[in-house]
């Protein structure tokens, strides 16, 4: 059967039949946003598209959810069982500046050989930069204040530190020191988290882009493989809270803090 004779019975147009789409392929804009996907895991298409839209790529976010569905790359995100409003302390004020708040926390893992180590994780509550991210085998509070001394006189002490009531930041030396440097440490409320949501949030990241990402053969291998995520986190990632842009770049603008 012709064509002409084909779009007759169809009763539609010969010229529908002959048209050549016109838009260009997305075969190399699907595939940049897989090798994206590949290599950071728990990155969305929200985090995505800015990626994409950084490196040049003249596209919108609605294109990109599609192309991302498509490739069936979305996340998959437990429901949470309460729905209940985080509200930090009523005598607390939000930061205004870089530097000002710092929070900290501890996160917990092992080695590939089953030894188990502590990671203190520190953040700027305003900037979102994490100055410190520090696995060992096991914390004293000598050791908190040491980590605190080493970034402190890389990027300045902060006018304040929000902690849990664990022993470690309860201890009168981390307290002296504190004392020392103009620092409050400001402490959270026992079975409070969200009095800490800050730390709580970066831990939340720092755990499934880092620690379910890889294997720690060494001590050494997992402060080299810690390092690398605290500068990805704070040079490149985007952060939806600041505008999404990397920490860095409010880091530069206020000044308060030295290089990462």
């Amino acid at each position: 059967m012709s064509i002409r004779r084909a779009c007759r019975v169809l009763r539609t147009d010969t010229s529908t039949y002959h048209y050549k789409g016109k838009r260009a392929s997305q075969a190399g804009l699907a595939e940049r946003i897989k090798e994206i996907a590949e290599t950071r895991v728990r990155y969305g298409y929200r985090r995505i598209y800015v990626l994409l839209r950084r490196e040049g790529w003249a596209v919108n976010a609605k294109r990109i959810y599609r192309l991302y569905k498509g490739l069936g790359l979305q996340l998959r995100n437990k429901t949470p069982k309460r729905r209940v409003k985080a509200k930090l302390r009523d005598d607390r004020c939000p930061a205004v500046q870089a530097n000002e708040t710092w929070a900290m926390d501890f996160v917990h893992d092992q080695l590939a050989t089953g030894r188990k180590i502590r990671v203190l994780t520190v953040v700027d509550t305003f900037a979102r930069f994490a100055p410190a991210i520090g696995p060992r085998f096991s914390f004293r509070a000598a050791d908190v204040v040491e980590v605190l001394e080493r970034v402190g006189s890389q990027h300045g002490f902060p006018k304040a530190i929000r902690v849990d009531q664990g022993t470690e930041f309860m201890s009168r030396g981390l307290d002296l020191r504190a004392y020392q440097r103009g620092v409050m440490l400001d402490f959270s409320q026992p079975g409070k988290p969200t009095d800490n949501a800050f730390i709580e949030s970066l831990n939340g990241k720092f755990r499934a882009e880092c620690l379910n990402a890889h294997w720690f053969l060494s001590l050494d291998d997992a402060r080299v493989k810690c390092e690398a995520w605290r500068r990805d986190y704070n040079e490149v990632r985007p952060h939806s809270g600041i505008g999404n842009k990397p920490p860095i770049t409010l880091v530069n603008r206020s000044g308060t803090h030295g290089p990462p």
